[in-house]
Order: structure tokens, then sequence, then C-alpha cells
């Protein structure tokens, strides 16, 4: 897989985002970080960020996870048809939910396609860390929007060795909580990176 992860929404290198995806191919949309949210309000969040990615010319769909919770093997077939995955902010702790009741946890972690590109921002790359704790003051672990889903889970993907944790000394009304994330992965010699809004970071 290839990542590019960015702090907050496209970031500013929106041009190797493009060459990033595979010619010819879509990006599919999770919208699920966001599923907490009142049905108006989450649908115009979602219309703006997908329309932030056509307009740099990237070919996108929405690719709503709830519609694939317990049919891991259908979502799995149609993971295969796109070039990659944009996932967007929210509660990190709401997209592990989602990614656990359809199955895209284990199809990332099993992903052996080189040329799929993993992007997106805040909760879409806090979750590639092996755990989430580290993001309990940030994002509420209670919030369970799903009746499949009782209890919070703790781990992440486990993809990257370490956490990134977005909107550090950035303009963004997450900032502060961030600087508390920074003192608990200190104190838990936890290995982290900051991002500010607009950085990105871009794994090849």
């Amino acid at each position: 897989m290839k990542f590019y992860l960015s702090s907050y929404k496209i970031g500013k290198r929106s041009d190797r985002l493009k060459e990033l995806v595979p010619r010819g191919k879509r990006l599919g949309f999770v919208p699920n970080a966001l599923d907490y949210v009142e049905p108006e309000k989450r649908k115009e969040n979602n219309e703006r960020d997908m329309k932030d990615l056509a307009d740099f010319g990237i070919s996108v769909e929405m690719l709503d996870l709830k519609n694939y919770f317990g049919k891991t093997a259908k979502l799995k077939k149609k993971i295969d048809s796109l070039g990659g995955i944009w996932v967007r902010g929210g509660n990190t702790f709401v997209l592990r939910q989602a990614m656990k009741l359809s199955g895209l946890d284990e199809i990332l972690k099993n992903m052996d396609r080189k040329n799929f590109l993993y992007g997106g921002y805040s909760a879409g790359i806090c979750i590639l860390a092996s755990s989430l704790k580290p993001l309990q003051n940030v994002d509420d672990p209670k919030t369970k929007p799903y009746k499949e889903m009782k209890k919070a889970i703790w781990d992440g993907l486990g993809i990257l060795n370490y956490m990134i944790l977005p909107h550090y000394k950035s303009d963004h009304s997450e900032s502060t909580d961030i600087d508390k994330e920074v003192k608990y992965c200190k104190k838990n010699k936890v290995p982290f990176k900051t991002l500010r809004d607009g950085e990105v970071i871009i794994i090849e």
C-alpha cells in the first residue's frame, strides 16, 4: 500500500495525492468516522469533502461501510475494484467500530497490492496506529452509533508502528486536546509524530 496521510482535509500536497491514485481508478470515500453526527450535517460535510477531492481531478465514490456490515467478502470485491480509499476525519473510535463490523480492518491488514492508496485525514490516519488509547481525550470512546457494537475497541489497525497526532499547534478546535495527547504519549512511551494542519506524510 501507499499512504497519503494529512492532518486536515487534503493538505498541501494535492499534486502528489493525484499522482498516487492509480490511473483510471476511483477512490472509495469512507465517511463513517462521522456516523455519530446528525444526518443532515453529516451529509453536508461528506459532500463537501468529496467535492474537494473531485475539484483536484480525483475520481471518487461513496463507500459507506454500513452497507457492508457482516458482508466482508462483498466489501473485499468492491475494494479490489478501487484504486484506493479516502478515510475522512471524525471520531476514531466510531471509525474503528465500522471497520470491525464491515471487515475493512482485516482487508487492509492483509492488503498485498502495492498500487493501492490509503489516504485520509484526522481520524482516518490516527486509526493506523496499534493502540487508540492516546486519543481518548480528543475522541469519546463511549460513542457507539451502531446497534451491532456495544463496546469500544481500543486497538488500532497496527499498520504503522507509531501514532500520528493531527491538528498539532493549529487553528483547530482539537489542537489544545492534542497537546494533552502528546503528553500522554511521552509519559507512556508511545512512539508518535505530530502533524500541523496542512502537513502531510507520504509513504510509498
